[in-house]
């Protein structure tokens, strides 16, 4: 089970403090990087990592006379290191080369925890579909009922989107891991290309191939498009969750734990709360995505109007997945399954839903298919339309049919000869 520290977990990676932390991160790796090319002596190298530090409190105050987060960063790190090395600090950098590439390592650090989210919820899916993979269920198209599904194979549909959600998280975060360290508009004119190289090898990223002072933003609108993306899926089984509970249904419901209480009015309520709240945070991840797709277009060779989007849509984005995966994994984990009313349901108007078995064996027995889709389509709109006074299409069946042949129309096993084959291809 997915615990609630977990989010604690990644909401932590977007605070101030954790923020400047991976500020100092890349500036130290520079540090290293200058030194392990010979640009900085040993004891600088040594002064500076040993002595270099932050405080928060102290980086506001500066700020509030700077009116620049990243000076007023470097500002009370250089407090810290002292005069005699402070040069050797943000040496030919911008600020979004710090900005940009903490800013991958934060998004790095964030996805992990989402891609372990979505491997508990991946395992929780399966143990559940493998067992109901004979649960026989109706499935449904456009709301109505067709013909008989398992709840298993239901859940295996699950299971295939969050994997390809899983994928598409991680190309798209592969895009994201990326830094720069290349000075004011990418030019390098301060810092050599050798220096981003060797930074990016030391935080485990690669660089990126040109940046224009900022990295190009279309990498990080693919990434809040995923998780967008994820946030669909998510919704997928929420929306057939709740469909699932109606009292109409009334096949699966949400746990109800005890002491619980579903409406202030009417105390027979059970409602899908669960359920009902994934379907809406999802339209607040969808509609980040649309903010991070505005993100892309920028001034020139930069601006800073996508800043202020990013610090709240990817805080927000995977602080947002990371508790619906939660909420999702422990809705399912208690999900409470009613194979009974789910065969009651397969079974009624008098089997209804067996009309396509009915159609092929008549034009088996020589009928034109136009003839025998009429007939059939009479016999179960009449068991259908008379459904509350006993009408009932096997019965009706039996005027064009023999008993041997509705015994072979009429049987739920035949449904199940492929759910094995399917199964097999997610082992």
């Amino acid at each position: 089970m997915i615990t609630r520290y977990s989010r604690d977990e990644i909401s932590k990676i977007w605070d101030l403090n954790s923020k400047f932390s991976y500020y100092l991160k890349v500036e130290l790796a520079v540090v290293e990087a200058y030194y392990r090319l010979g640009e900085i002596p040993e004891c600088a190298y040594n002064h500076i990592l040993k002595t270099a530090n932050f405080d928060v409190e102290r980086i506001d105050e500066i700020e509030k006379t700077v009116n620049h987060d990243v000076i007023a960063f470097l500002t009370c790190v250089n407090e810290y290191v002292g005069k005699e090395y402070s040069g050797y600090i943000h040496k030919g950098l911008t600020s979004s080369d710090v900005i940009d590439t903490a800013f991958a390592l934060q998004i790095k650090d964030a996805t992990e925890i989402i891609l372990k989210d979505l491997d508990t919820i991946l395992n929780t899916i399966k143990t559940l579909a493998i067992k109901h993979k004979n649960t026989m269920c109706i499935g449904r198209s456009h709301g109505i009922g067709a013909e008989v599904i398992t709840f298993g194979f239901k859940l295996l549909n699950w299971y295939d989107m969050f994997e390809r959600a899983k994928k598409r998280i991680e190309y798209a975060l592969n895009d994201v891991l990326r830094g720069q360290i290349s000075g004011p508009v990418g030019t390098y004119s301060n810092v050599e290309p050798d220096v981003e190289k060797l930074t990016c090898e030391i935080l485990g990223l690669k660089p990126a191939k040109i940046s224009t002072q900022v990295i190009a933003r279309d990498v990080h609108s693919a990434y809040i498009s995923a998780l967008s993306i994820l946030g669909s899926v998510i919704e997928n089984a929420a929306v057939e969750i709740r469909h699932l509970q109606r009292w109409e249904v009334a096949e699966v419901e949400e746990g109800f734990k005890k002491g619980q209480k579903g409406s202030s009015a009417m105390p027979h309520k059970k409602n899908p709360i669960a359920s009902e709240n994934l379907s809406g945070l999802a339209r607040v991840l969808r509609a980040n995505s649309i903010a991070a797709l505005e993100n892309i277009t920028l001034w020139h060779e930069r601006d800073i109007s996508h800043s202020s989007v990013e610090r709240v849509i990817f805080p927000d984005s995977t602080i947002l997945a990371d508790y619906m995966l939660t909420r999702l994994n422990n809705t399912i984990e208690n999900l409470v399954v009613k194979p009974d009313n789910m065969l009651k349901n397969i079974g009624k108007y008098g089997d209804i839903i067996f009309s396509q078995s009915c159609l092929l064996k008549l034009v088996e027995k020589g009928m034109t298919r136009e003839t025998a889709y009429e007939i059939t389509q009479k016999e179960a709109l009449n068991a259908f339309n008379n459904g509350n006074s006993g009408g009932n299409f096997k019965e009706n069946m039996r005027r064009h049919l023999t008993d041997s042949e509705i015994e072979e129309c009429f049987n739920y096993q035949k449904y199940l000869k492929n759910i094995d084959k399917i199964f097999e291809r997610f082992e």
